[in-house]
């Protein structure tokens, strides 16, 4: 599982022209599921998530997380962010998990930030979304589940 990270000072989602999720400052979390994952995976990356220490102190130190700065996050699901591009000029999508499997994990993952407790928005599902935001920072961190160096054993 992948969730891509970017602290904003505002962010949305709209559906057909229709505001479906928004937030003030906190956290825009892209979110991606291979099919390797499990409950377990989404459990502990939206906890890495809630703990990440990104958001600024009264210092303008990157030394807060959402968990103890009461920012809310805007959860979006986003398969192409196991978009294979090795080969070829067109991405494949075949490590991305099957829609069902996806919303499932997806759901346990906003579940658990949830019950930090951190406000949660979210975009719609297989929706075409339009995503709009403010990056702070700029500050754009990628999380993994599991993490890349525990799959290579280290």
């Amino acid at each position: 599982m992948r969730v891509l990270i970017q602290r904003v000072t505002r962010a949305e989602v709209r559906v057909d022209n229709s505001l479906v999720g928004s937030i003030q400052e906190g956290l825009c979390m892209f979110v991606g599921v291979t099919h390797s994952d499990t409950p377990q995976d989404a459990t502990r990356l939206a906890e890495r998530a809630s703990n990440l220490r990104i958001l600024q102190d009264a210092d303008g130190k990157m030394n807060r997380s959402l968990r103890d700065s009461g920012g809310s996050a805007l959860v979006i699901s986003q398969f192409t962010l196991y978009a294979d591009t090795r080969r070829g000029r067109r991405p494949s999508f075949v490590d991305a998990a099957a829609p069902d499997d996806a919303r499932l994990l997806i759901a346990t993952f906003v579940e658990t930030l949830q019950a930090v407790p951190i406000t949660v928005e979210e975009g719609i599902f297989g929706a075409d979304m339009a995503v709009s935001l403010t990056n702070d920072g700029p500050v754009t961190i990628l999380l993994e589940q599991p993490s890349s160096t525990a799959e290579l054993g280290c």
